[in-house]
């Protein structure tokens, strides 16, 4: 199996690598939607604070890693994306049981990463630059900075979005075909 997973700051553009991934053909599963679906699961709107209460309390009750650990049991494709890493706990949970495995970092400033999510509306997305700042800090906390220094490569997403996607394209093309 060849598993490539994403490592970013929210709005850094791992959801258009991940439709990327997908035009290519590649199973993907985006890490989020594990915290979203056990925040829905215990009826509670999906709110920033609803979303990073549930993603906390679940890592202090069972460990860093707990949902790369949920993600094992949907990780079936002989390729995949895993979307949304969040730390270097994580990154050991897949290292650990898999082979042929690639960290992809992408990064954005804060400002790019704030005036993208503004656009795409998602309700745990916070509304200010100060909501942006605190959601880092709190992602950070996890280990999401210890990850990012762990990656393999990385994408620059300051640009136009036609040129990311071709370079996330090339990118996942080259990962896919190295050592093949």
């Amino acid at each position: 199996m060849k598993l490539i997973v994403t490592v970013g700051m929210p709005g850094s553009g791992k959801d258009e690598l991940v439709e990327v991934a997908r035009e290519m053909g590649l199973a993907t599963l985006k890490m989020g939607d594990l915290v979203r679906d056990e925040t829905r699961r215990r009826g509670l709107p999906l709110t920033s604070a609803n979303v990073a209460r549930i993603a906390n309390e679940e890592r202090e009750k069972h460990g860093g890693g707990i949902w790369a650990q949920r993600a094992l049991p949907k990780l079936t494709e002989t390729r995949m994306l895993v979307d949304g890493c969040r730390s270097d706990a994580e990154l050991s949970v897949f290292r650990h049981n898999f082979g042929d495995f690639y960290v992809l970092g992408i990064f954005a400033s804060p400002e790019t990463r704030h005036d993208r999510m503004m656009q795409r509306g998602r309700g745990d997305d916070g509304a200010t630059l100060q909501d942006l700042y605190d959601r880092d800090r709190r992602e950070l906390k996890w280990g999401i900075g210890s990850a990012f220094t762990l990656a393999d490569g990385m994408l620059l997403n300051e640009g136009p979005l036609d040129a990311f996607r071709r370079a996330a394209r090339t990118k996942i093309e080259e990962i896919l075909h190295r050592d093949a």
